[in-house]
């Protein structure tokens, strides 16, 4: 598909600038961080890629280093002990998700795509199986991300990836791009443990 190969030169150009223009950001926060707490700058963790090659995404570390590993947050038992006060704002404002550039930058993300699953995500990653979704290359924000993030059930999640990928095109891209700048200006849907929380509160409803 033509338009694939575009996306990923103009991902590769616009990361490189990402990373030069934003440096001085990425200072004051690596600062904030070892202020904060104990343990190292960047975060880095297995995730789904396109064809479901595992890659090691990229985050500043927004938890404290006892954190259980592999484990998606949804799924810790009291998900904000575990975050710490610069971690806290860093991911209300989706700052942490800025080294995801190097990402893009290796081929194995891009801005817009489905957000990358942690390998043993099975639930996810078996929804998103339905859709033909692992063709795509994961990205930094996605349909689902500007459509209630935090708050919708993982057959919802993977339903609105596959809805992205039946409208991939530049047009579709640059809309969620400026739609996720203004969900996190509102920060509209951003739930610790939201998606956990939901689907808890759906199988009571229904007992």
């Amino acid at each position: 598909m033509f338009y694939l190969k575009f996306k990923r030169c103009y991902d590769f150009i616009c990361a490189f600038l990402g990373l030069l223009l934003l440096s001085p950001i990425y200072l004051i926060i690596i600062i904030s961080i070892k202020i904060d707490s104990k343990g190292p700058i960047l975060f880095k963790q297995k995730r789904v890629g396109k064809n479901k090659v595992h890659f090691n995404v990229y985050k500043f570390r927004t938890m404290r280093i006892d954190t259980p590993a592999n484990t998606p947050t949804h799924l810790l038992e009291n998900p904000n002990q575990w975050i710490t006060k610069v971690g806290k704002f860093l991911r209300k404002t989706s700052l942490d998700e800025i080294p995801q550039l190097i990402n893009i930058l290796k081929g194995n993300m891009s801005f817009v795509g489905p957000r990358p699953a942690l390998w043993n995500q099975y639930d996810l990653i078996e929804e998103r199986d339905k859709y033909g979704v692992h063709k795509l290359l994961p990205g930094i924000t996605g349909w689902a991300q500007v459509n209630g993030r935090d708050k919708l059930l993982i057959t919802d999640k993977a339903k609105l990836d596959g809805e992205y990928l039946k409208h991939l095109n530049l047009w579709t891209d640059i809309k969620l791009f400026i739609k996720t700048f203004i969900v996190v200006f509102k920060s509209d849907g951003v739930v610790e443990g939201g998606t956990g929380t939901l689907e808890k509160k759906q199988k009571n409803h229904q007992k």
